[in-house]
C-alpha cells in the first residue's frame, strides 16, 4: 500500500502507552501523536469508568488535563453527543433495504439525496450527519466485501482518499465502531478497510484505539488471507497492512507469524515480519531468517514445508516488481549475511607440501562464522533442492566461495566441509566455468591431504576423509544412487537429484582425483576405527571398505584386505554397529566367488585358523581372553557362515575347478560355540541381529547344540532358582584340584561320602568355573558302575555333567563316550575321536552294559546318542554337498568323448544317505529296546529297569515325532512281542502306528503279519479311537480271508498267537462280537473238520461247547458268580503232545470263554 506511504503512523511507543493505560508516557507524545489516539481518550475521559480505585481517578484527570489543550476534542465531543441507538435502527434497515434490492445503492435510509460531492457534504454536515455518511460508506463496502466471493477489489471513496479530511474520518470510524460493535465487528471493519486507499492507516488507528484486539484483528485477517499472498494486489495489501500492524506492536510479531504458519496463509508476510524483526540480543552463530526459512523447509510438517516452497516457486516467476517482493528482499538479506562470514584473509594452517601462494581461492574461514556458514549452506540446500530456487550468477559465485574455503580443524569445521562438498554433488551446476572447476580441484585435493589432521585435531572418529573414499567407490562401481542417498542423508533433506547431473562429478573423480587403484591402495592405509560400536555415527572406513569389496576393487587389482578387516573385527564392542554382519558377508563372497570368470583366482584370502585361535585363546578355563566378547561372536559369525556359503557355492567352485580349504574339525572342536551362544542370548538388545543370525547358522550346521531338551535342560541350570541358590548358600572356600578328585574316585564305594563333601561345592559354581573339574568328573565316570555306589552320588555327577553340557557339550560327550567304554576297551586305550561318533553315532550304545541299568548315567548316555544321531545327519547333509558337484565333475571329464556311460544320477546318492541314517536311528532303536528287555538273572519289575525303560520310552517318543519313518521302519523290522506292552503305553507317540498297520497286513511274510495283528490288540486298548476300530475290522477281515488261503503247518503258526488278539478287539470295541465269533467258529470248523478226518479219540469240540452252554444257565440261575465259570485247563505237556489242530481248538476255546467272560463283565 503506497498511497499511505506519506501518512504519520502510531508509533510502538505511543501503542505501548495505549495498551497499558501509561497516563504518564501518553502525555509525553507530540501533538501529532496524541491526535491520532483522541478517539479513545476522549471516551474514556467522558464515559463511566468501572475501575472506581483512587488511582485511576488521578490517572483520568491528567488525561482531561492533557486533552484540554486539544482543539480537535470538541468535535470527538460533539460526535458522542449523538443517539447511537436511533442511528444504529436506521442502519439496519439500511442493511435490509439493500438485501432486498440485492446490493443496490439507490435509496439510502442514513443518508438523503446527495446534493454535493461525499466530501463537500462531510465538510458542511453536522456531527450526525458525519456519522451517516461515514457509517453508509463503510456499510456499503463492507456488503460489497460480503458478496465478492473472495474476489479482490479497490473501492474508490472520496471519504477515504481525501487527505484534509483523513484525520476527522478516522476520528468517526474509531467512534462508530466504539460505540455499535455489534453493527460494525472490528474484524469485518479491518477487512473492508483492505479494499479502500489509506487502508492502512485506518486500520492502525483503529486498532491503537482498540488496543485490545490486536490480536483479533491480526488472526481474522490471516484466516481470511491468500495462500500466496505476492500473486495478488490484495494479497499484497493484506501483508503490507498487518506487516504496519506488527510494526506498531513489535513485540507481538513473531506470535503474528506463527499464526501465518499454522494457517498457511501469507507467506510473504512470514519473511518480512522475520526481516522486520530485531531481536534483543544478536545471536552471532544464526541470524533469525535463516533460523525461520531452515525451519519451514527443513521441518516435519510436509504442508508447511510445500506451501512456503510454492511461494518461493511463483515469487521467481514475477519479473515486473522484482526488487519490491519480498521474496526479492529475503534474498539479498540472505546474500549480505552469506558475503559477511566469508573469509576475508589467507588461513593460518598451510596444507602439507604445498605452498599456500600456489592454491589459488586459499582462505581460510573463521572459526566463529563456522556453524552459521553451515546453516546457510543448508538453508540454501533446502531452498535450490526442494523450494526449486534458480540462484543467480552473484548467488553461485558467492555460494562456490563459502563452500571452498578452509574451516579451522574442530568438529564443527569437519561438519563443514562435509555439508559443502554434498553440496557440490547435490548441485554440480553451481560449477559452471573452468576457473571454478579448477578452483573445485584444488579444494578436494585439499580435503584429501588434510583429512588426518582433521580427524587427528578435531578428536572426531568420522571425518570426510571416508566419505570422499565411499563417493569415489560409488562412482567407480557407478551406484549413482546410492550417492544421492549419500547427499541426502548428509544434508538432512530429501532432494531430488538427477543421476545425469553427476556426470561431470563423475569423470573428476574417477579421473582426476581417485583412480580406482588409488581407492584401494588407500583404503587398506586407512586405520581401523578403535571401539567401532554403533555408538559411532558418520561415515567410517568401515563403509568404503564394504563398497570396495562389494565392487570387487581388492581382488581386481591385487590387494590383501584380509588383515585390515581381521583388525577392524578384534577392534570392536557392543552395541554392535549395523555394518559388520554386512561386511563379513561380503568378504566371504569374495573369498569363495571370483570377480570374474576368466581369472578364477582373483579371491580374497581367508583369515588363518591361527588368527582364529587366539581370538579364542584363554577360553578353556586356562587365562582370560584378550579379545571382547563381541569379536569372539563376529568371528564364530564369520567360520559359520564361511562354511554355510562354501557348501552353498559348491556347484559354482566345482565348474571352476576351485576347491577352497574349509576350517579344518580340529579348530571347531576348539571353540566354545554353546558358551558364546549363552552369552549372546543375555546380549541381545546391543548384539542387534547377531544372536538370531548365530541361532540360524547353528539350526542348519549344529543341530545337536540347538536341541529343544537341551535348552530346557540349560533354562534349570542357569534359570533364576539355581541363581538364588548360589547367592543364598555359603560356598566352601576350600576349592580341590583335579588331583584330589582323581584320587577320590579311585575307592568310590568306600570313599563315598567324602567324594560327596568335594562334589557339593562344586554344584555351586557357575559352568564357566565348572570347566576345569570337566576331565575329573568325566575320565571316571566308569568307577561309578561298581555295585553299592550312593544314588545321591550318581545324581549328582549327573547334575554337574549337565551343567558342563551348557558350555562345552562337544568336547564332553567325547570325554564321556571313552569313559564309559568296556573295561576291555580301555584296557587298549583305544579312544573315539569327535570325526569317529559323527561317523558312527551307535558307538555311544557300545559301552560297558552296567550303563544300561544305571538311570543316571543312561540319561547322559540318551543325551548323547540324540545329539549325535543329529550331528551324523548334519555331517552326512555336509559330506554329499561338498563331494556331489566334484565327483559329478570327475565323472564328466572322465566320461568326456564316450557315448553309452550315463552319469550316476544324483538322486542315487541321496536316497543312499537317507537309507543310510534311516539303517542308523532304527538300529539305534532296535538296540534300545533290547535294553529295555529283562535278562534271565533280573525281574520285570526291577526299580532301575523300569527307569531306564521310562528314559527310553521319552527317546523314542522323542524321535517318532520328529521323523515317523524311523516307527514305520522299526516296526515293519519287528521286535520282541513281550516289549509291546511297554511301547505301546510308555510311548505317546505310538498311535502314528495306526497309518501303517494296513500296509504291514499287507506284507508277505507272515512273522510281520503276525507281529501287525500283536501290535493292534495293544493299540485297541490304549487308544479306543474311530480308526483303531476300523483298522480291527480290517485285521478280522485280513484273519477270515488267510484262513481260506493258509495251509495246515501256516495256519497253526499263524492262528496261534493272533487268536487271543482277538479278545482286546472285542474289550476295546463290543460292536466286534459278532465278526469275532464268526471267525472263531470258522476256524473251529476248519480245524474240527481236520480232526475228525483223523482216528484218533478226542473229546468233541461241540460238546465241549455244548458244557459251556450248559454252565452258563446254571450260572445265570444260581448264586453263583458269573466270573467264577470256567474249563478244565490243559496242561502244558497235555498241550504239547496233542495235535497241532487239536492245539487251536483248545485256543479257541480259551478265546470264546475269554470272550464270554468280558461279555458278561460288562454286563
Amino acid at each position: 500500500m503506497t498511497d499511505s506511504s506519506g501518512l504519520h503512523f502510531v508509533s510502538p511507543y505511543a501503542f505501548a502507552a495505549m495498551q497499558k493505560v501509561d497516563v504518564v508516557r501518553l502525555a509525553a507524545l507530540s501533538d501529532p501523536e496524541l491526535r491520532l489516539l483522541l478517539p479513545c481518550l476522549v471516551r474514556m475521559a467522558l464515559c463511566a469508568p468501572a475501575d472506581q480505585s483512587n488511582a485511576w481517578a488521578q490517572d483520568k484527570k491528567l488525561i482531561l488535563r492533557l486533552l484540554s489543550g486539544v482543539e480537535a476534542v470538541n468535535s470527538i465531543v460533539a460526535l458522542l453527543s449523538v443517539d447511537f441507538h436511533a442511528l444504529e435502527q436506521d442502519a439496519r434497515k439500511e442493511q435490509q433495504l439493500r438485501h432486498k434490492a440485492g446490493g443496490s445503492n439507490s435509496e439510502s435510509i442514513l443518508v438523503s439525496q446527495l446534493q454535493h460531492g461525499l466530501t463537500l457534504e462531510f465538510e458542511h454536515s453536522d456531527p450526525l450527519r458525519r456519522l451517516r455518511l461515514a457509517l453508509s460508506e463503510l456499510l456499503a463496502i463492507m456488503n460489497k466485501v460480503a458478496d465478492s466471493s473472495g474476489e479482490f477489489f479497490l473501492k474508490s471513496s472520496e471519504l477515504f482518499e481525501s487527505p484534509v479530511y483523513l484525520e476527522e474520518v478516522a476520528d468517526v470510524l474509531c467512534i462508530l465502531q466504539a460505540e455499535l460493535p455489534s453493527l460494525l465487528p472490528i474484524v469485518d471493519v479491518a477487512e473492508a478497510l483492505l479494499h479502500v486507499r489509506n487502508g492502512d492507516w485506518f486500520l492502525c488507528l483503529l486498532v491503537a484505539n482498540v488496543p485490545d484486539s490486536f490480536n483479533e484483528v491480526c488472526r481474522g485477517l490471516i484466516k481470511n488471507g491468500e495462500r500466496q499472498d505476492e500473486e495478488s494486489v490484495g494479497g499484497r495489501r493484506r501483508t503490507e497492512a498487518l506487516r504496519q500492524l506488527c510494526q506498531m506492536n513489535p513485540s507481538q510479531a513473531l506470535n503474528i507469524r506463527a499464526m501465518v504458519v499454522q494457517e498457511c496463509h501469507l507467506p510473504g508476510l512470514g519473511v518480512a515480519l522475520t526481516l522486520d524483526y530485531k531481536p534483543d540480543s544478536a545471536d552471532e552463530a544464526v541470524s533469525p531468517l535463516v533460523s525461520y526459512v531452515s525451519g519451514l523447509l527443513l521441518g516435519t510438517n510436509g504442508k508447511v514445508r510445500t506451501w512456503f516452497g510454492m511461494f518461493i516457486r511463483n515469487g521467481q516467476q514475477v519479473r515486473e516488481r522484482e526488487s519490491s517482493s519480498v521474496l526479492w528482499q529475503m534474498r539479498r538479506q540472505l546474500l549480505l549475511e552469506l558475503v559477511a562470514i566469508l573469509p576475508r584473509s589467507r588461513g593460518t594452517h598451510v596444507p602439507s607440501g604445498s605452498d599456500p601462494e600456489s592454491c589459488p581461492g586459499y582462505s581460510g574461514l573463521r572459526e566463529e562464522h563456522v556453524v552459521k556458514a553451515s546453516a546457510l549452506l543448508r538453508l540454501y540446500c533446502a531452498l535450490m533442492g526442494i523450494a526449486g530456487l534458480r540462484p543467480t550468477d552473484e548467488e553461485a559465485e558467492q555460494l562456490l566461495q563459502l563452500m571452498t574455503s578452509r574451516p579451522p580443524a574442530t568438529p564443527a569445521g569437519v561438519r563443514f566441509v562435509s555439508l559443502s562438498f554434498c553440496k557440490l554433488l547435490a548441485f554440480p551446476t553451481l560449477v559452471s566455468t573452468p576457473e571454478q572447476e579448477q578452483l573445485m580441484v584444488i579444494w578436494l585435493t585439499w580435503m584429501i591431504k588434510e583429512e588426518e589432521y582433521f580427524e587427528s585435531a578435531a578428536g572426531v572418529s568420522a571425518s570426510f576423509g571416508e566419505m570422499l573414499l565411499l563417493v569415489a567407490m560409488y562412482f567407480h562401481s557407478n551406484q549413482l544412487g546410492a550417492i544421492i542417498e549419500l547427499v541426502c542423508s548428509t544434508l538432512g533433506m530429501k532432494i531430488a537429484i538427477k543421476p545425469s547431473s553427476l556426470n561431470k562429478m563423475k569423470t573428476i573423480f574417477t579421473h582426476e582425483i581417485f583412480t580406482e587403484q588409488v581407492v584401494t591402495a588407500h583404503a587398506v592405509r586407512v586405520a581401523v576405527t578403535n571401539s567401532l560400536s554403533a555408538n559411532i555415527a558418520g561415515f567410517l572406513p568401515i563403509h568404503c571398505i564394504y563398497q570396495l569389496l562389494k565392487s570387487r576393487a581388492f581382488t581386481k587389482h591385487k590387494v590383501s584386505i584380509k588383515d585390515w578387516i581381521f583388525r577392524q573385527l578384534c577392534e570392536t564392542t557392543t552395541p554392535l554397529h549395523t555394518q559388520l554382519l554386512p561386511l563379513i558377508d561380503v568378504y566371504i563372497n569374495s573369498i569363495l566367488t571370483p570377480a570374474s570368470k576368466a581369472n578364477p583366482e582373483a579371491t580374497n584370502q581367508p583369515i588363518t585358523e591361527q588368527e582364529i585361535l587366539n581370538v579364542f585363546q584363554g577360553h578353556a578355563g586356562v587365562g582370560r581372553c584378550q579379545y571382547s566378547i563381541t569379536t569372539q561372536l563376529l568371528i564364530l559369525y564369520y567360520i559359520l557362515s564361511y562354511e554355510e556359503a562354501l557348501l552353498g557355492n559348491t556347484k559354482t567352485l566345482a565348474l571352476m575347478q576351485k576347491k577352497p580349504k574349509s576350517y579344518s574339525a580340529a579348530l571347531m572342536d576348539q571353540i566354545p560355540i554353546k558358551h558364546l551362544i549363552r552369552q549372546a542370548q543375555g546380549l541381545q538388545q546391543e548384539l542387534g541381529g547377531l544372536h538370531s543370525a548365530l541361532l540360524r547358522l547353528l539350526a542348519t550346521n549344529y543341530p545337536h547344540l540347538c536341541m529343544v531338551e537341551g535348552w530346557i535342560c540349560e533354562e534349570e541350570v542357569t534359570g533364576t532358582l539355581p541363581l538364588l541358590r548360589r547367592m543364598l548358600l555359603p560356598s566352601c572356600s576350600c576349592r580341590y584340584t583335579q588331583a584330589q578328585l582323581h584320587a577320590a574316585f579311585q575307592n568310590v564305594v568306600l570313599s563315598g561320602p567324602a567324594l560327596m563333601r568335594m562334589l557339593e561345592p562344586l554344584t555351586l559354581l557357575s559352568a564357566a568355573d565348572l570347566i576345569p573339574y570337566a576331565e575329573a568328573l568325566t575320565a571316571n565316570m566308569g568307577l561309578l558302575l561298581q555295585p553299592g555306589v550312593a544314588r545321591r552320588l550318581l545324581q549328582t555327577v549327573s547334575k554337574l555333567w549337565m551343567v558342563l553340557n551348557t558350555v562345552m557339550p562337544r568336547r564332553l560327550w567325547v570325554m564321556t563316550v571313552n569313559a564309559l567304554q568296556p573295561s576291555a576297551k580301555l584296557l587298549r586305550q583305544h579312544c573315539y575321536t569327535q570325526n569317529d561318533l559323527l561317523v558312527d553315532p551307535l558307538i555311544v550304545l557300545r559301552c560297558d552294559p552296567r550303563v544300561f541299568r544305571c538311570p543316571p548315567l543312561m540319561d547322559i548316555t540318551l543325551h548323547m546318542l540324540n545329539g549325535y544321531l543329529l550331528a551324523s545327519k548334519a555331517y552326512l547333509n555336509a559330506h554329499l554337498k561338498e563331494t556331489a558337484e566334484f565327483d559329478r565333475q570327475t565323472q564328466t571329464i572322465s566320461n568326456l568323448g564316450l557315448t553309452g556311460q550315463p552319469d550316476t544320477p544324483e538322486v542315487t546318492r541321496e536316497e543312499l544317505k537317507n537309507a543310510l541314517l534311516a539303517a542308523q536311528d532304527s538300529a539305534a532303536v532296535q538296540i534300545l529296546l533290547e535294553v529295555c528287555l529283562p535278562s534271565s538273572q533280573e525281574e520285570a519289575g526291577v526299580v532301575d529297569l523300569r527307569e531306564v525303560q521310562c528314559l527310553i520310552c521319552c527317546l523314542l517318543h522323542q524321535m517318532f515325532i520328529a521323523d515317523p519313518n524311523i516307527a514305520k521302519l522299526v516296526h515293519f523290522q519287528g521286535y520282541p512281542q513281550a516289549l509291546l506292552p511297554l511301547t505301546v503305553a510308555g510311548i505317546p507317540s505310538m498311535h502314528i502306528c495306526l497309518d501303517f498297520i494296513p500296509e504291514l497286513l499287507a506284507q508277505p511274510q507272515q512273522e510281520k503279519q503276525i507281529f501287525a495283528i500283536q501290535l493292534l490288540s495293544h493299540l485297541c486298548t490304549q487308544y479306543a479311537l474311530p480308526k483303531s476300530l476300523s483298522v480291527a475290522r480290517l485285521a478280522i477281515s485280513v484273519m477270515g480271508t488267510l484262513l481260506t488261503v493258509l495251509t495246515r503247518p501256516r495256519r497253526f503258526v499263524f492262528f496261534m498267537p493272533t487268536l487271543p488278539c482277538l479278545v482286546p478287539f472285542c474289550r476295546a470295541f463290543p460292536p466286534l462280537y459278532d465278526d469275532v465269533v464268526s471267525l472263531l467258529v470258522q476256524v473251529g470248523q476248519v480245524c474240527a473238520a481236520d480232526v475228525a478226518t483223523k482216528s484218533r479219540d478226542i473229546d468233541p469240540f461241540i460238546a465241549r461247547l455244548q458244557h459251556v452252554k450248559g454252565r452258563l444257565k446254571e450260572s445265570l440261575g444260581s448264586d453263583m458268580g458269573l466270573s467264577k465259570m470256567s474249563l478244565p485247563k490243559r496242561s502244558a505237556e497235555e498241550l504239547g503232545a496233542a495235535d497241532p489242530d487239536v492245539q487251536l481248538c483248545y485256543c479257541i476255546e480259551a478265546a470264546f470263554m475269554d470272550i464270554v467272560e468280558t461279555c458278561i463283565q460288562g454286563f
